[in-house]
């Protein structure tokens, strides 16, 4: 019955995201010196490596103290397909598109940033010769306007999305049955202990770095629980690029930075992987040591980004460690009963990761500055 209004969000979201990451980006660039946007970049795939890194051992640690698995009863003929991890070399082949309507009708988020940056540099350089600075001022404006008139619709969507969030609520809590939850409550528990531990590490680099907690979540709540209820970071990208323009965050940053984390920055999911690794040595009584749990790091950062865009992303990244690790695959069939309920959390820790990696990459730029 509510389905259909929870339907409408999801469809308005992903028709803005387009305009919003290409617009956003074209004008960014046009907003700041391109050593200064190559700068931001290292910056913003060092804090992605390494937060994804970080969730990992937080993912690892909790679990390892909170031991989920212990004493639930083995059911080992279940099977799943687990897809196909694509690799981090397909992924970055990926940042390049075949063409350009095929980037913008596959939703390729790093096929269209990487439009937009291309577009954006091209509109610098003639913004800054003499022969085409005319020009070039002009096709500057009309992107700049353009980008306006997509955060004016934005505005008019954030009014419905209260709406939309209560009845994606309302219908995922009547699919998933209460015997799923109780089995593997403890699995769920441990993870979300680990997602706040994770969400505490973001706060203290925030302060570190002088960003307002307070204001910070303020702004963020709305993309948060947003990403919860629909488990989609490119899907709630609009609601986290309008709360990154209203926390003051450098447009030439958030532009690339935001689009960029909802395709590779998956804390959530890396500490998905880490939880899930150390269930599944409980559940079937194999033992994890230091090397195994330094190769589930290892591979769980690549994997986190190896899968970027892949449907089922979260089963897949799993599926990639147990393999490389030794873990046997029927216990991802499992876990896929609670893939639901995992993924609200993961995600959402997700889109908070990556709003809150710019807040402290921008103050950082504002001290150089």
């Amino acid at each position: 019955m509510l389905a259909p209004f929870g339907d409408l969000l999801l469809r308005l979201l992903q028709f803005i995201i387009i305009p919003l990451i290409l617009f956003t980006l074209i004008v960014g660039v046009n907003q700041t010196r391109l050593a200064n946007l190559s700068r931001m970049g290292g910056k913003v795939f060092l804090y992605y490596v390494a937060t994804s890194a970080l969730a990992l051992i937080v993912g690892l640690t909790i679990a390892s103290i909170m031991k989920p698995g212990e004493g639930i009863t083995q059911q080992t003929d279940q099977t799943v397909d687990a897809g196909e991890h694509p690799g981090v070399a397909s992924v970055l082949l990926n940042i390049v598109p075949e063409n350009i309507v095929t980037a913008f009708s596959e939703m390729n988020l790093l096929g269209i940033i990487f439009t937009a940056l291309a577009f954006g540099i091209a509109i610098s350089a003639l913004r800054g010769s003499t022969e085409h600075g005319a020009l070039g001022e002009h096709v500057y404006k009309m992107a700049d306007g353009l980008n306006e008139a997509t955060f004016k619709i934005m505005h008019v969507i954030l009014q419905y999305v209260p709406v939309g969030i209560f009845a994606i609520i309302a219908q995922t809590v009547g699919n998933q049955g209460m015997n799923t939850i109780l089995e593997l409550g403890n699995m769920i528990g441990v993870l979300y202990i680990a997602i706040i531990v994770q969400i505490v590490i973001y706060i203290l680099l925030m302060l570190l770095f002088k960003v307002s907690p307070g204001n910070f979540f303020a702004q963020a709540r709305t993309p948060m629980i947003t990403a919860f209820v629909t488990q989609s970071s490119s899907g709630t990208l609009p609601l986290t690029l309008n709360a990154a323009k209203n926390l003051g965050i450098s447009k030439s940053l958030y532009g690339f930075s935001l689009p960029l984390g909802a395709t590779i920055n998956m804390d959530g999911a890396a500490i998905r992987i880490a939880v899930s690794a150390v269930f599944a040595a409980n559940y079937t009584g194999t033992e994890l040591g230091l090397g195994e749990m330094l190769a589930i790091v290892i591979v769980g950062t690549l994997a986190s980004i190896g899968t970027a865009g892949v449907p089922g992303a979260g089963i897949v990244m799993i599926a990639t460690v147990f393999t490389q690790v030794g873990l046997p695959m029927e216990v991802v069939a499992l876990l896929t009963s609670i893939d639901a309920l995992v993924g609200m959390g993961a995600t959402a820790l997700n889109v908070t990761g990556d709003l809150a990696g710019t807040s402290i990459i921008n103050q950082t730029e504002k001290e150089e500055s």
